[in-house]
């Protein structure tokens, strides 16, 4: 990413045969079951209690598969702490290739359960400026093809869309080139129209985070790029700043877009940004940082409609300080980011 933050790739495929057998391991109750026991079934992924958290958790997320696996392998202390994650609500970022069919198997298994499915589009084109995310679709018309997808899979079950990290940021900070600029304001536009055309879809287009630079530099963006039609706006996505500071920024910003709500990106911003090592990359796999608050919609700030774990922790930033591709798991990553975590 372009020294900002890196958002890293959409989650990849299905684990392996392996991985889903061990998955089935996870039933009972959600916490503070025995772990110790073989096949127990104490690492069960339920939901979060609906009042304060009325976010999906995916019973066969990645962090879930993973406690299954290191169940089966014996490897308890490790499982445990990966429940922390596996336990929580976390987006899905929409794979292009398969838009409609995981759009609709996100939001139906869902609705089934009385919750709502966070999802990520991720496939503006000419994504992340080259960096370790780029990619994203062919043109205009391959994006807003796959923006229709979304929008059918959904149909008129609850989500909430966080609408292409880095999109407008790229736009101001001069690292997207200039003659992609008006294609890229139209189709987001055009995405936010969409998707508010559906009955109970909610989206957020996001708006940087506390670190990068002034809210004046973004508002005027945000506007040419849909968020007056929009619910409002994401900030930290997949970085690191504090709680604190993310509101801070998030209440300058909507005091300039007439008083628009936002969500924070709390997914691995419990000891805040890291300060240490190259600038330019300070946002990519930063050691030392630790899970922050957990999905909710009890924030600190009536103007914040959610915390959110936008960014799944546990997922590269990208191929920088011994981590993988962006958007692949690594354990050791995801171990230290819980361990790091109270709880």
């Amino acid at each position: 990413m372009y020294g900002s933050r890196g958002v890293g790739a959409f989650a990849g495929g299905r684990a392996s045969a392996a991985v889903l057998g061990a998955a089935l391991l996870l039933a009972g109750c959600s916490s503070g079951g025995d772990d110790g026991k073989e096949g127990s079934a104490a690492a069960v992924v339920t939901q979060q209690p609906k009042e304060a958290d009325p976010f999906w958790v995916n019973p066969d997320g990645v962090a879930a598969r993973e406690v299954g696996e290191l169940l089966g392998d014996g490897r308890k202390p490790e499982a445990r702490q990966l429940r922390k994650i596996a336990e929580q609500p976390v987006a899905e970022w929409i794979n292009p290739e398969k838009a409609e069919e995981q759009a609709r198997e996100f939001t139906e298994s869902a609705d089934k359960v009385g919750r709502r499915a966070v999802l990520v589009l991720y496939n503006i084109p000419h994504r992340d400026c080259g960096q370790y995310s780029q990619g994203g679709a062919a043109d205009g018309d391959a994006y807003r093809d796959f923006v229709d997808a979304v929008a059918e899979g959904i149909g008129d079950r609850p989500a909430t869309v966080v609408l292409e990290p880095d999109a407008v940021l790229h736009l101001v900070d001069g690292c997207t080139p200039q003659e992609f600029h008006e294609e890229r304001y139209d189709l987001l536009d055009g995405a936010v129209s969409t998707l508010k055309g559906l009955k109970n879809t909610k989206v957020y287009l996001d708006a940087g985070n506390a670190g990068w630079g002034n809210p004046d530099q973004i508002h005027e963006p945000l506007k040419r790029a849909g968020l007056d039609r929009a619910d409002g706006f994401a900030v930290n996505v997949s970085n690191f700043y504090t709680t604190e500071d993310s509101i801070a920024y998030g209440k300058e910003l909507s005091a300039k877009v007439g008083g628009k709500h936002f969500v924070v990106d709390t997914s691995r911003n419990g000891n805040g940004p890291y300060t240490e090592g190259d600038p330019d990359e300070r946002w990519c796999n930063p050691p030392g940082r630790a899970l922050g608050e957990t999905p909710t919609t009890r924030t600190a700030d009536p103007l914040v409609d959610a915390y959110l774990w936008i960014k799944r922790p546990g997922e590269s930033d990208g191929e920088c300080k011994g981590g993988p591709k962006a958007g692949e798991w690594w354990e050791d990553y995801a171990l230290d980011l819980a361990r790091a975590s109270a709880g």
